[in-house]
């Protein structure tokens, strides 16, 4: 079971708790905190890899279901979900599915919550998981979308000096990524499109990496991280930073049953 990602996956796995890792998984915890529904509900974790934000809201009293369909990321899942106490551990389970594939189980109970974060960027045509997320979303859910910003996609090796891959990036959604795959990028407007097609409203958007994104693979967290977190957060929801950030994360919701 492979996906566009297996070719970088250990790429992806040697830069887990670097500076650039850190500061997309303590914004993404810190925006779905503003807005989840408040525990105890169902969440999945579609493209969960090694668990980090299935883990964080297990801690925080959400059921959570990941899928992925990496066997590897999954065995890094269960390693350090063993780790943690026995009310966290029951509140967690991990499956190898792909996205497509798990939602067309027969008999699924949809969830409040659906997340899929940096699952698009390696999808050459976003349309199939983004149906299978509606699929999987319950009236008056929320979905969670963290995706390479296609509107700034300039910025990265603009900020690095690689000129010819800074010009060929305008127009373009079309990239190669830090881990040596290529990806795909999507602009918000678009984007936001496709997801009312499938019944879903964007209701609101954050950046993510603003100031760090150009940071070298090995970089690690300096003394000043909450300095420099608060300063990400802030750009983040504040225009026009958030407009030039690496990732766009998005929330959209399905009206509940009976409203427009």
């Amino acid at each position: 079971m492979s996906t566009a990602f297996t070719a970088g996956e250990q790429h992806w796995q040697a830069r887990l708790g670097k500076l650039r890792d850190v500061v997309r998984q303590e914004l993404v915890a810190r925006q779905l905190e503003r807005e989840l529904p408040a525990p105890p509900v169902r969440i999945i974790d579609c493209g969960c890899g090694q668990g980090t934000q299935a883990l964080r809201l297990a801690r925080r009293g959400y059921d959570v279901t990941g899928v992925d369909a990496s066997a590897d990321l999954l065995a890094r899942f269960e390693r350090d979900l063993a780790a943690e106490p026995a009310e966290v551990r029951g509140r967690v389970r991990a499956e190898r599915d792909m996205i497509e594939t798990y939602a067309e189980r027969a008999g699924l109970s949809r969830f409040p919550a659906v997340l899929c974060h940096g699952v698009l960027m390696c999808a050459d045509d976003p349309e199939p998981v983004l149906r299978a997320l509606a699929a999987l979303t319950a009236p008056g859910g929320v979905v969670s979308l963290l995706v390479r910003n296609g509107d700034a996609l300039a910025m990265r090796p603009g900020l690095l000096g690689d000129w010819a891959a800074c010009a060929a990036a305008f127009g373009s959604d079309r990239y190669a990524n830090r881990i040596g795959v290529g990806a795909r990028a999507d602009r918000l407007a678009e984007l936001a499109g496709r997801l009312a097609a499938h019944g879903l409203e964007l209701t609101a958007w954050y950046g993510v990496r603003v100031f760090t994104d150009a940071a070298p693979d090995d970089a690690q967290p300096p003394p000043d991280l909450p300095a420099l977190l608060a300063c990400e957060e802030r750009a983040g929801r504040t225009d026009p930073y958030r407009q030039v950030a690496a990732l766009l994360h998005l929330i959209a919701r399905r009206p509940e049953k009976g409203t427009a």
